[in-house]
């Protein structure tokens, strides 16, 4: 049993410090992504944790979309810093622009 939880300890270990090196790619990560927007600029749609996961996989970091913590779609233009649950003891944020399409 001692040594299962060695092991166990180990690997958490491990996964945790692998999760931690990819936060910090991923935190100094910049992402931005256009809509096209109406009167006032107001967004047609929203932007949800799905398209921010396409845009990092555009970027080279392959996350699931339900790692991306957005409470609410985004439907403002602007930053946002959105957390993303890379392990149990471990989040990264990424700053996220919602822009104009031209």
């Amino acid at each position: 049993v001692e040594r299962e939880r060695k092991l166990v300890e180990a690997r958490e270990s491990e996964e945790r410090g692998a999760a931690e090196a990819i936060g910090a790619r991923i935190g100094a990560l910049a992402i931005t992504i256009t809509r096209k927007v109406g009167e006032n600029d107001q967004l047609y749609g929203s932007v949800t944790n799905g398209d921010i996961a396409d845009a990092m996989k555009a970027q080279g970091f392959e996350i699931d979309r339900r790692k991306i913590l957005l409470p609410d779609p985004l439907k403002a233009l602007g930053e946002t810093m959105v957390p993303v649950k890379l392990h149990r003891d471990v989040t990264a944020q990424v700053k996220v622009t919602v822009a104009k399409d031209a």
